[in-house]
């Protein structure tokens, strides 16, 4: 046995004020109550949230309190991650820090959520580490998993448990846990995906081991997730079989074939995928074809269109809205 011990911290992440103060406080609770913790790994953009306005430089003053943490805990951390500013360009990027408070590796998100996170560089490095004598770890952040070249990489390059910050805050965290539990499962690996609460996430952070079996997954409040992870489990899953099953990482690496559809098609007209169009955000009227209305027409209800000149002009505002407060307004 292995064996390592890594807390997620599913925490209130406000948009409005910085919440490293409320990071270190956690992490105090944290070694308080389990002293045993060895790794904390905080949600995705943890300490500021998504403002690329909060961008830090390199190695910036939010980094290095963060090094003092580790330091003083004396444990490996993954602070969620930030906004870097290089130049002109912004990174979202997570530090590894060791427990002697130095950053070994930074990880810059590779695919930004595209087309709501406009303006950020993706990242193009991938990023793997060793602790020694447990094993190697691989960091991915948030939208990465959705496309499991990101994680097959990683374990390509012997990464036995993924430290996953996310930030999902959206409907879709229901589409998201299947996912994660997938990416454990066809590369034999932990998978650790911390999401936040409050302004920046919905919760629901889970934590999968190597033979697909969900470790923990958690509520929509905050919680500390100690999980003790045994790094041998994940060797013997690869070299029997997922529960004594399918060999996926052997399969792939023995395949008769290089798949085709790794192989950028750009320009080439015929390609399905270049006939998906612009990766833009949708606005109205682009969900659909788009609809020319004849002049002096306008688009009514239920994809009904009216003559401008049949419209009422003179609607009472305040009946209207009093009228009609019942399907249209939740507060009092």
């Amino acid at each position: 046995m292995i064996p390592f011990s890594i807390a997620g911290i599913q925490m209130n992440i406000s948009m409005e004020r910085e919440n490293i103060t409320a990071m270190g406080h956690k992490l105090d609770v944290v070694m308080a109550r389990f002293p045993w913790v060895q790794m904390v790994v905080f949600s995705e953009l943890a300490p500021f949230g998504p403002a690329p306005y909060h961008a830090q430089p390199t190695g910036g003053p939010a980094e290095q309190i963060f090094c003092q943490m580790a330091a003083k805990h004396g444990l490996w951390l993954l602070p969620g991650s930030m906004f870097e500013r290089i130049g002109d360009d912004i990174y979202n990027t997570t530090p590894v820090i060791d427990p002697n408070g130095t950053v070994v590796a930074r990880y810059r998100k590779m695919f930004p959520f595209l087309p709501y996170e406009m303006g950020i560089k993706p990242g193009t490095d991938f990023c793997v580490f060793d602790i020694p004598n447990i094993g190697r770890f691989g960091v991915s952040i948030c939208y990465d998993m959705w496309f499991p070249e990101t994680t097959r990489t990683l374990v390509s390059m012997g990464a036995e448990c993924i430290l996953h910050p996310t930030m999902t805050d959206t409907i879709d965290r229901d589409v998201e846990l299947p996912i994660a539990r997938a990416n454990a499962t066809i590369n034999q690996c932990y998978f650790f995906d911390v999401n936040g609460v409050g302004d920046c996430g919905t919760g629901r952070s889970i934590i999968v081991g190597p033979s697909g079996y969900v470790i923990h997954e958690a509520g929509g409040g905050e919680e500390i997730m100690p999980v003790e992870i045994d790094i041998s489990r994940v060797r013997r899953e690869r070299e029997v079989g997922i529960r004594g099953l399918g060999q996926t990482l052997k399969s792939f690496r023995d395949r008769p074939i290089e798949f085709p559809v790794y192989q950028k098609h750009l320009g080439h007209e015929g390609d399905y995928l270049n006939s998906l169009g612009p990766l833009i955000k949708p606005t109205r009227g682009t969900r659909s074809e788009p609809v020319v209305l004849p002049a002096g027409v306008v688009a009514g209800p239920d994809g009904l269109h009216v003559k401008v000149a049949d419209l009422k002009t003179n609607i009472d505002v305040a009946a209207a809205l009093t009228e009609n407060s019942a399907p249209y307004f939740s507060g009092p």
